[in-house]
């Protein structure tokens, strides 16, 4: 069996390599985009199992990119958890009512955690259980 491919979009080199580490120790394949656009193009490219989304980033912000995946109909299928500093309800509830499964604040959560979520979503068919 293929492993899972999860696509990792997050402008923060240290963060990036952590859970690219974390998630490839755990038997994903791990893409990599470094902002919205690039996230938006491989998962385009390569149809990923789950994307992790940070949302302030260069050039296209998450909460934009994760609008364009969920309207385009070879992306809308793909489970999105963000994973971000922006931890005002008002975030939390604009990420959910543009389509994400889930919505991390990253401070809050050991990638142990988010890889567990991961799990989750993917085994649920991408729906978050609470």
């Amino acid at each position: 069996m293929a492993s899972q491919r999860v696509l990792l979009v997050e402008d923060d080199e240290m963060l990036h390599t952590m859970y690219t580490q974390k998630f490839t120790k755990e038997g994903y394949e791990v893409l990599s985009g470094y902002n919205g656009a690039e996230g938006i193009k491989i998962a385009e490219e390569e149809q990923p199992d789950v994307i992790l989304l940070d949302i302030i980033m260069p050039k296209m912000d998450g909460f934009v990119a994760l609008k364009k995946l969920k309207k385009s109909d070879t992306t809308k299928h793909i489970p999105v958890i963000l994973l971000t500093n922006l931890g005002q309800e008002e975030d939390i509830r604009k990420g959910k009512e543009l389509g994400a499964s889930d919505y991390f604040i990253k401070a809050n959560h050991t990638p142990q955690e988010v890889v567990d979520k991961v799990k989750e979503v993917m085994t649920t068919g991408g729906v978050a259980q609470a």
